[in-house]
């Protein structure tokens, strides 16, 4: 049973992890295996960074390993010990564990307390909420350059927080599902191109740029689909991606961004300010009309239009794989 259970989930409990997430997000009772992951990689990185190129390259290569490797076997852990209850009790951990590699919700709320303040004229509220959408210097932001941000944020965190954890649970069930979320925390925290991360963080940079691979692309159709619903721009929306993606820095995070840029009508990209330094940035789409804050509403609803395709593609997927098995 904890076989089955911890390497290919039901589809029912896939849509289950997801309603608890659009209900509950992540309340602050939860003990949330994405902060025991982060805890495990500050411990690690206290122990392990030298400050020397060489070195910091294979011993950041070792906690990138161990804290891989620690997540999956303690999510198989979980299930085992879960599974030792009863069939009913290791289907409920499965849940849960699929819950937590979800942020849905979050990834929304985020995005609407951005989109309340714009809609009420204050510019410093906005600017407070920013720093959980972006890392970038909320202050260096004017209005547009608000929408612009907390767009180009709900487009990578719809990869990263719902349409890739979908699909690793769809792949490889909570045991997969939570590699990929150690492999995301490990790059969001040392996967940086700055000098303290260059090295140390280089195997989790690259390791995520793999594991984002196809869930990147993905995410850019399902977007591209989003639009058509929306407003009819899925063909824009495409267009965008194969004329703009790549010259994204990273070799990911442009395909839903420039996607949801031609969906919308509007330029994302452009100088970002990060730590008192400017980072320019290739544009992504054409600007047809200034961004607006009712932009960041539509960006919203295709999230949502967006991960109802991706968990139709994945009913898709799994019926035609026990049509070909029979």
């Amino acid at each position: 049973m904890v076989n089955s259970i911890a390497f290919h989930i039901p589809t029912s409990l896939i849509f289950g992890a997801l309603a608890l997430d659009w209900l509950l997000g992540d309340p602050p009772w939860l003990p949330h295996p994405v902060r025991w992951i982060g805890a495990a990689i500050l411990a690690g990185e206290r122990r392990l960074r030298a400050g020397d190129p060489s070195s910091d390259l294979r011993r950041g290569g070792m906690l990138t390993a161990a804290v891989v490797m620690g997540a999956a076997f303690a999510t198989y852990l979980v299930l085992l010990t879960c599974a030792q209850g009863g069939a009913l009790l290791a289907r409920v951990a499965a849940l849960a564990i699929a819950w937590t590699t979800l942020s849905l919700k979050g990834l929304d709320a985020a995005a609407a307390q951005v989109e309340r303040a714009l809609d009420l004229g204050d510019l410093e509220a906005a600017r407070r909420v920013m720093p959980a959408l972006v890392g970038r210097d909320p202050q260096a932001l004017d209005r547009e350059g608000l929408v612009r941000a907390t767009v180009e944020s709900v487009a990578e965190n719809a990869s990263d927080g719902v349409i890739a954890p979908l699909f690793y649970l769809a792949l490889g069930g909570p045991v997969a599902a939570m590699v990929y979320k150690a492999i995301n925390t490990l790059d969001s925290m040392i996967g940086h191109r700055d000098e303290r991360y260059l090295y140390f963080g280089r195997c989790a940079a690259r390791l995520d740029d793999l594991a984002n691979y196809l869930p990147a692309r993905l995410t850019a159709l399902c977007l591209a689909g989003a639009g058509g619903l929306w407003n009819g721009r899925a063909g824009a929306a495409l267009s965008t991606v194969l004329a703009d993606a790549r010259r994204h820095p990273s070799p990911n995070a442009g395909y839903p961004e420039a996607a949801l840029a031609g969906a919308l009508g509007i330029q994302l990209g452009g100088p970002a300010v990060y730590d008192g330094e400017t980072e320019n940035r290739p544009r992504l789409g054409v600007a047809e009309r200034p961004a607006a804050a009712q932009d960041i509403r539509a960006a919203r609803a295709m999230l949502y239009i967006a991960t109802a395709f991706c968990l139709g593609a994945v009913v898709i997927a799994r019926w035609a794989l026990l049509v070909l098995a029979r």
